[in-house]
């Protein structure tokens, strides 16, 4: 069930309408291609030492699809990465077997670690590479539907590879976008899609983030008539640029104007890669120059359109953890669209933006069924009275991607072609709609609960609301918060949330005082209320931390092995590096007096 535009070389017009013609059919029948790829998954591997385990030697050509399906889900227990990980560890450290997976598997991918603080192995195949490349075509596909671009024409792309190392075991270890920006499929998008990044591969596989960046802005600027929309895995990556800009958009100037390349960029090749590329040309720098003065005047509202007057949209992912990053966003980008990238994770692609008209707090992803075999856990939410601290959901037997409900919040469950089987992801979603026959997706949060004292439980989107909430006060004081984080303090008596701001501006204690009051109140969760009213969680603490510190947990991760494109700032931490770092560059702290007596 591959697109048949896989093999054509067709004009970008006529390839897109073919990539969404076979998105259609598939999704059209999805509960039968589910069915079929599960049986394609478990033919390449029944074999293998995990599923040997609780299959035997059950002949699974000979067993009809939904049968199959019956007897995998009856035999196969629900797996989590704790499940799942001893096999990696003897993969990673040199056992050629078949352990998960019947070809050997020669390359591993680390997650990102912001999730619960540490980085977890991930297999990663060939596989992986081609649903990424099926997936950017697809969504590229659905993209110039709404927002046409000219063939030929350069993206702006702030993507950066980290470094890559060899296990115990000699196999390759790396992020996935690491993995995915050195392959074949990544050369073979840009052909396919008719649009290439303004930087060369030298500039993204640099492994400094910082140099990356400075040059990602110099040939985007160089660049900037040829560049049709401005793209990075993550909307932070392109905040984090564009503050970047802030600060050195004179020098970049300077290199446009005389076509040489800043000091700051210490690395032979990627100096070498770039002058190559460059040129001078005084009229740009001159109009460029113009340009940021006014935008200086703006508080740099406008900036993508100003100074790259054809670009056609911002895309990158905005949803989950990305979103308090919107606000930023849509001032660098004025006018034009914010468009949301798919939905995956590092185990497995799952759904596609068919709507990219819709603004990003709307959309929606269809689950594309050629990609895992998908899972849902029916979710429900526990009465107020119910005490359970691991979760605030009661579940369900899973159900198949074809029984799924619209309104109904699920938990994912994946069984790859990368050799996991029935794995948990820990994504909660809600079912939005249907495509064909396809389910629409909301991601709604990750399953874990982030913040917890005792029977309080509240998930990383009940904080980003309250964050929100408490930061719309900001503006009295003309300051933005420019990112933040939070801790459940156990060991102090009683136990509190102490969240974290940074702020870009001047703000009177005062106001400070009325925002933390604002977020201790605005935490709807029955178990925090009635434990704040009692006493049993203590006032909420918000404390300021200088200019600056989230970009040293951003250091601490990119030292540790994360790509920058990878980045996610954990909303919650109990990691002892970064509450150093973020206690060190606390400068004031302000507790809350929502429950005063």
């Amino acid at each position: 069930m591959e697109p048949a535009a896989c093999t054509n070389n067709q004009s970008n017009g006529n390839y897109g309408e073919d990539i969404i013609g076979w998105f259609e059919d598939v999704t059209e029948k999805a509960g039968l291609v589910q069915t079929q790829t599960l049986r394609k998954i478990l033919e390449q591997n029944c074999s293998v030492e995990y599923l040997r385990q609780w299959l035997g030697d059950i002949k699974i050509q000979e067993v009809d699809g939904f049968v199959l399906e019956s007897l995998y889900t009856s035999l196969v227990p629900l797996a989590s990465h704790a499940d799942l990980e001893p096999y990696i560890h003897r993969i990673a450290n040199g056992d050629a077997g078949p352990i998960l997976t019947q070809q050997p598997m020669t390359t591993l991918s680390l997650s990102s670690g912001t999730t619960d603080g540490r980085q977890k192995y991930v297999p990663f195949t060939r596989h992986s590479a081609q649903t990424t490349l099926q997936i950017f075509r697809l969504a590229a596909a659905y993209r110039s539907r709404v927002y046409p671009t000219r063939e030929g024409g350069r993206i702006l792309e702030f993507i950066y590879s980290s470094r890559q190392f060899k296990t115990k075991g000699g196999l390759t270890a790396g992020t996935a976008t690491t993995h995915y920006y050195a392959s074949q499929e990544f050369k073979i998008k840009q052909e396919k899609t008719k649009s290439f990044t303004c930087s060369p591969e030298e500039v993204i596989a640099s492994g400094d983030s910082k140099q990356s960046t400075y040059c990602h802005l110099l040939l985007g600027l160089f660049f900037s008539d040829q560049v049709e929309f401005i793209t990075s895995t993550f909307a932070y990556s392109i905040v984090q640029a564009f503050i970047t800009f802030e600060e050195l958009w004179k020098e970049l100037c300077n290199d446009i104007r005389d076509g040489t390349l800043s000091k700051r960029i210490n690395l032979p090749k990627v100096r070498k890669a770039v002058l190559d590329i460059i040129s001078p040309n005084p009229t740009l720098a001159s109009k460029i120059e113009a340009s940021c003065k006014g935008l200086e005047d703006l508080d740099w509202f406008g900036l993508i359109p100003k100074l790259w007057p054809n670009a056609k949209y911002v895309y990158s992912i905005m949803t989950g953890s990305m979103q308090p990053y919107l606000k930023k966003l849509r001032r660098f980008a004025g006018d034009v669209p914010l468009v949301s990238a798919e939905y995956g994770s590092t185990e497995s692609w799952i759904g596609v933006n068919v709507d990219p008209c819709l603004p990003p707090e709307d959309v929606t992803f269809a689950v594309v069924p050629t990609f895992s075999y998908f899972e849902f856990i029916p979710l429900h939410r526990h009465k107020q009275d119910c005490n359970l601290a691991i979760d605030d959901f009661i579940e369900d037997k899973p159900v198949p991607l074809s029984q799924v409900k619209v309104g109904q919040q699920y938990e994912i469950v994946l069984t790859t072609f990368t050799g996991l089987y029935r794995y948990r992801l820990g994504d909660v979603v809600e079912v939005a709609g249907f495509h064909n026959g396809t389910p629409k997706l909301n991601f709604i949060c990750r399953r874990k609960l982030i913040l917890t004292v005792n029977i309080d439980k509240n998930t990383e989107k009940d904080l980003q609301i309250v964050v929100e909430r408490g930061s719309q006060l900001l503006s009295k004081s003309k300051a933005e918060l420019v990112d933040f984080t939070s801790h459940a303090d156990l060991l102090t008596q009683p136990g509190h949330y102490i969240i974290y701001w940074e702020i870009k501006g001047e703000v009177e204690e005062r106001v400070l005082g009325e925002c933390c009051r604002e977020m201790d109140a605005s935490f709807v969760d029955h178990g925090y209320v009635v434990s704040r009213r009692s006493n049993s969680i203590g006032p909420l603490e918000l404390r300021i931390v200088e200019k600056g510190t989230f970009k040293k947990i951003l250091e601490h991760f990119i030292v540790n092995g994360s790509a920058l494109s990878q980045f996610k700032t954990p909303r919650c931490t109990s990691n002892k590096v970064i509450l150093s770092i973020l206690n060190l560059c606390t400068v004031k702290r302000v507790y809350s007096t929502a429950y005063a007596h």
